[in-house]
This record gives C-alpha cells, sequence and structure tokens, in this order.
C-alpha cells in the first residue's frame, strides 16, 4: 500500500483572525478564517490555537498523529505579552509558580511556567489596531513559556496576577520559531521535527 504524504504548515497568524476553517456558529459566518490566507490541503488542521486577538505562530498539518503529538505537555509554547502596567517581580513569580484561573466554570491552577520580563520591547511588526494611547498608562512584555493550552490561558493567567494582556503573540512551539515570517505569510516545511512513535526520533 502506497503510503500517505502529508503536508506541514507554518504561519503567521495575524490578529482578527480564528484558527480554523469554518463554523457552524451563525455569530462567526462574518469572521475571518485562515482559509483566506493560503489554499490549504483538504484535511489540514490547526495544531492547539489562537484566540482571535492574538497573533504569532500557528503549526498547520494534514497528519493527525503530528499533531497529537505536538499537543502534548513536553513540548514548550513561548508567548511574548504585552501587559498594562509595568509588571512586578512579585507578578512575575506568581506566573513562574502557577497561578488560578477560570476554566469551565472552575479554578484551574496552572502548571508552573518560565516567564521573564522583556527589557525592552519585542522588534514585531504592527498590529492591525492600535493597542491603545500611551496616555493610558506605561505597558511592559513578559516572556512566557507554558507547556499546556487550557482557553485563553495566558490571558488570564497575567490577569489574574493583575496585569491584564493587551497584546499576546505566540514566538515559539518547540524549536519552531516565528522569526522570518510576516503576518498571514505561510510557509510550507517537510516536516515539523517532532517524531510520533512509528518515526525516527
Amino acid at each position: 500500500m502506497t503510503p500517505v504524504t502529508h503536508r506541514h504548515f507554518l504561519l503567521y497568524k495575524p490578529y482578527g483572525y480564528l484558527s480554523q476553517f469554518t463554523s457552524e456558529f451563525p455569530r462567526e459566518m462574518r469572521k475571518k478564517f485562515l482559509g483566506a490566507l493560503h489554499d490549504f490541503p483538504a484535511g489540514t488542521m490547526a495544531i492547539g490555537r489562537l484566540d482571535e486577538p492574538s497573533e504569532g505562530l500557528l503549526l498547520l498539518t494534514t497528519d493527525g498523529r503530528v499533531s497529537e503529538r505536538i499537543r502534548r505537555k513536553d513540548v514548550e509554547k513561548e508567548y511574548y505579552a504585552q501587559v498594562d502596567g509595568l509588571i512586578t517581580d512579585e507578578a512575575v513569580a506568581q506566573l513562574e509558580a502557577g497561578i488560578g484561573i477560570a476554566h469551565r466554570s472552575l479554578v484551574y491552577h496552572t502548571l508552573p511556567a518560565r516567564v521573564r520580563r522583556l527589557e525592552t520591547a519585542p522588534e514585531l511588526p504592527p498590529r492591525g489596531r492600535n493597542i491603545r494611547s500611551d496616555r493610558h498608562g506605561p505597558t511592559s512584555w513578559v516572556s512566557i513559556i507554558v507547556t499546556e493550552g487550557k482557553f485563553r490561558q495566558v490571558r488570564k493567567m497575567t490577569a489574574a496576577a493583575g496585569f491584564p494582556t493587551l497584546r499576546l503573540v505566540r514566538v515559539r512551539v518547540g524549536n519552531l520559531w516565528l522569526e522570518g515570517l510576516a503576518p498571514g505569510e505561510v510557509r510550507e516545511v517537510a516536516d515539523l521535527g517532532f517524531p510520533t512513535e512509528d518515526q525516527p526520533g
């Protein structure tokens, strides 16, 4: 039997797009979907999601085994978050230790994360919509590395620590980086570098 040839993609998801190809919800019918950015082959799926206002690296594949492998908790996901206010050492320590967030009507305590304050704003393309005017107060940037992906997790984490997220960009998944991609750009790759159990590692 001829083996199936799967295809894999890196995408810089822009602000304002849903991380899916269609929706059954009437309120989402007029939203922007991934299919508007590239002619993906049938069966392509996004590996994890970024919510509509979030940006950054999104991996896509036609191989469900690869998707399952990347969603495991041994794969790091790194985000740059611009937060409201000058984040404190105490807040960084809270985020690192794990913090209680609302999840499915319960309080979920996040796993320990790696968090560091970014002394200068990262070099990122302008967002499609302004964040806010500087006259509303200072902002700061942090790098947050997690190994789980609850719904809107990073946003909920920074809000629980007292510093709501204003802009969120995923810059890394495992060893794959956003660097070199422009918003909306798609790059096809031979593989995503995450061997499944029946592939050589």
